[in-house]
């Protein structure tokens, strides 16, 4: 049970916090930018996918260690190392693979993606701390 609520709470605080991104203050810059590279149809199902995968990588390599050593120092960076391999992962990739990718979408991704998995392992180490109740 105890691993559900970890799951449950981190994926609410990942998809808080990126929604807030992407519908708020990016949506324009990834319009402008990559908006030719865009599906008009977005696979929804692909994409809850990635989002389930992802998270579950953020608590396994992140999370979970972070609680074991009791430190939320260590959710926030390792948490933030995590978010530059995995965006850097897909950035760069489209970056050298793909023609008319921008060099600024590559470095504000990377950026957001540090952002992102760093304050959401630290707010879901603090979530699980302090209302997560006993491993089981």
């Amino acid at each position: 049970m105890y691993l559900l609520k970890t799951y449950v709470t981190t994926f609410i605080v990942f998809f808080i916090i990126d929604i807030i991104w992407l519908a708020f203050i990016s949506k324009n810059l990834y319009q402008e930018k990559v908006g030719h590279l865009m599906k008009v149809d977005v696979n929804w199902v692909v994409a809850g996918l990635f989002y389930l995968l992802f998270i579950a990588g953020l608590i396994f390599f992140v999370i979970n260690p972070a609680l074991a050593r009791d430190s939320w120092k260590y959710a926030l960076l390792v948490g933030g190392f995590f978010g530059i391999i995995t965006y850097a992962t897909y950035d760069m990739t489209n970056l050298a693979t793909l023609k008319d990718w921008p060099i600024l979408i590559t470095v504000i991704d990377i950026i957001w993606g540090t952002i992102l998995c760093g304050l959401t392992s630290m707010i879901t180490f603090f979530a699980m701390s302090h209302f997560g109740g006993a491993k089981e």
